[in-house]
């Protein structure tokens, strides 16, 4: 059932978009990010925050992190998803890069990295259910701001999601995007999973 509505909320958003989609290392032809994309400029000023405990958001005066510090100099694995505590985002994507995890190390690759559009406490919880918290950061984009200025966000209030993003990964080295991958509608989980975006590093 939360499959069907995620592609029902999908449907009238893509009727309006000429081109669709472009699968593998290229995005959509409308995105603001595509493969060369200096991911940091195209998102100006745009912060993520670490995924915590309410009170450690407290004690840190609830700080956010730069999308400098995390891209700058690092070769990341970068993962998009409707939201926590999801059907296909718990069963199957999170998994596919937890599962990969010392193989996208022994690639070279310092951090993997998953984001939603949802507040860093939500975020901690569910990285803790899921046990992942050890092998990937889990970052909040909790204003959508991040998604929005790559383009990459989606309405989902069908699913009664409101204000989310798309089903999406990404291969970025110094904050130079190498790779990108957009699922069809975010229900789909057919080229963001960890096993297709290894075999493009």
């Amino acid at each position: 059932m939360a499959s069907t509505l995620l592609k029902r909320a999908s449907y009238s958003a893509m009727k309006s978009v000429a081109g669709g989609f472009q699968m593998g290392a290229q995005s959509r032809a409308y995105a603001a990010v595509a493969a060369g994309t200096d991911i940091v400029s195209a998102a100006p000023n745009v912060s993520l925050q670490k995924a915590r405990t309410w009170d450690e958001g407290v004690s840190s005066n609830f700080a956010t992190t730069p999308l400098k510090d995390i891209f700058k100099d690092k070769k990341v694995v970068i993962f998009g998803l409707p939201g926590a505590f999801t059907g296909v985002c718990s069963q199957q994507h999170v998994p596919s890069y937890k599962k990969q995890i010392d193989k996208f190390k022994a690639k070279g690759i310092d951090s993997v990295i998953c984001v939603a559009v949802n507040d860093p406490y939500v975020m901690n919880g569910w990285a803790n259910k899921l046990e992942a918290i050890d092998a990937i950061e889990f970052y909040g984009d909790f204003d959508g701001s991040f998604h929005k200025s790559l383009e990459l966000d989606k309405d989902l209030s069908g699913a009664l999601l409101g204000p989310r993003s798309q089903r999406w990964s990404a291969y970025v080295v110094d904050g130079k995007v190498k790779v990108l991958n957009v699922e069809e509608v975010p229900s789909d989980f057919k080229v963001s999973g960890g096993d297709v975006i290894l075999g493009q590093i």
